[in-house]
């Protein structure tokens, strides 16, 4: 359990890791503990989903690490789960059910016709959502500075997630009460 508040911790606050043991420590020495502790979280995932994710981020950091440099692996990390995050997501799209609809029935197993076109329509906004975060994480991570990409991936982006939560959520109670 300790383990698992300590990686969700380390999930969170990555941005702020990564920027603090580029300015202190060799990337070669970030690099080793970022994805030793991104390991350990994907291995200890119970979600497959979330798994698949983590370690498809893992991968894209040490093939951009490679080629590029450990400085650009690490910075462009969320990008790489934004990227996962909407191939997951668009991916269900094609699916028998969505991913947001698979999460509503989990609460509501029968989702009514109305539901899953709501469910379908929240996925998309999902998918617009995490390409715009992702190219937006791009250019932090590409051409602004290591105070911006903190920043936007370590603040910004998180504030923006809980807006789009709490809009989806007042939206679904305005829409189930309609109904």
């Amino acid at each position: 359990m300790i383990l698992k508040i300590i990686l969700v911790i380390v999930t969170i606050a990555y941005p702020f890791i990564v920027y603090f043991g580029l300015t202190h420590f060799d990337s070669t020495v970030v690099m080793f503990f970022m994805i030793t502790l991104l390991t350990i979280k994907g291995l200890t995932e119970k979600q497959r989903n979330a798994r698949k994710v983590i370690f498809v981020a893992v991968l894209g950091v040490l093939v951009i690490a490679y080629f590029w440099g450990n400085q650009q692996g690490l910075k462009l990390y969320p990008v790489l789960v934004n990227a996962a995050m909407w191939l997951l997501f668009t991916s269900s799209l094609y699916a028998k059910q969505s991913i947001v609809e698979r999460m509503a029935r989990l609460k509501e197993p029968d989702l009514p016709e109305s539901g899953v076109r709501y469910t379908r329509k929240v996925t998309i906004v999902w998918c617009v959502f995490f390409t715009l975060n992702g190219l937006i994480a791009l250019f932090t991570a590409l051409w602004a500075s290591n105070e911006i990409w903190l920043f936007y991936n370590g603040f910004l982006a998180y504030v923006l997630i809980g807006i789009l939560v709490i809009t989806e959520w007042i939206v679904r109670y305005r829409v189930k009460h309609r109904a």
